[in-house]
């Protein structure tokens, strides 16, 4: 009796959380979404599912969940509806945060890799994977294999987790992984990896502006656009014209 009625209050408490969210959705706003996150026929995010809810309200809505088992954020994490799966996301961030237990981390770092099917859009990688894995490789840098081995999937969202890992990382002062995966995706054809990769570099850029520099003098002429004026956002306007050129 007493483990049917954990079940069930584990049930209520999910369907507790997807109501809330439910409550704060807006029609209007997700046509908007559908549209931003390219979810029509052919494109990137064909498919998904948005109910219209904003960022922050998806943030506060799932703090008082983040303790619930992971079995049970899987469930909203394998939900059709994005905001459900950002929720999840967003929760997993805020538990990784609180722990103390490197057992918990790796656990929780674990459960995120193995989720990755479902981490299917660009807002869902970047508010996730350098809180959660980037966080986790800066402490223990052991685990940066695990970067190459997402670059190396062929999954454009894994890959997309790989390199935008590298923004807490940096944080540390390491920035081999941002350079070694700039290059890995040099040639990649998707532009929001282009993004990707010339956010990181700029990020880069910003605490070591010559490593950013020395890069581009290297690599300019071979980077697609999309990335390299991404990489330069931040410079001064002469260089800016200077790399565009190249």
């Amino acid at each position: 009796m007493k483990k049917r009625n954990f079940i069930n209050k584990k049930m209520r408490m999910i369907t507790e959380w997807q109501n809330k969210l439910k409550e704060a959705a807006s029609p209007e706003k997700a046509k908007i979404l559908m549209r931003f996150f390219k979810t029509a026929p052919g494109e990137y995010g064909e498919g998904d599912i948005f109910i219209g809810v904003t960022v922050p309200v998806v943030r506060s809505t799932a703090l008082p969940y983040s303790n619930l088992p992971l079995t049970e954020i899987s469930k909203m994490l394998k939900s059709e509806i994005h905001e459900f799966r950002l929720s999840a996301l967003l929760a997993l961030v805020q538990r990784y945060k609180k722990s103390k237990l490197v057992w918990e981390q790796v656990e929780i770092v674990n459960f995120y890799l193995q989720h990755t099917q479902w981490i299917n859009n660009w807002d869902l990688v970047d508010l996730s994977a350098p809180k959660i894995l980037g966080a986790h490789i800066a402490k223990h840098p052991e685990c940066s294999v695990i970067l190459y081995e997402l670059a190396e999937s062929g999954h454009l969202w894994s890959e997309r987790i790989a390199m935008v890992s590298n923004w807490s990382i940096m944080r540390h002062g390491v920035y081999e992984h941002t350079i070694a995966l700039a290059n890995r995706f040099m040639n990649h054809t998707h532009q929001l990896m282009h993004k990707a990769t010339g956010w990181m570099l700029r990020e880069m850029g910003k605490r070591e502006p010559e490593m950013l520099i020395d890069y581009l003098d290297e690599h300019a002429k071979d980077m697609p656009r999309t990335a390299l004026r991404y990489a330069i956002e931040k410079l001064e306007p002469e260089l800016r014209k200077l790399y565009m050129g190249r």
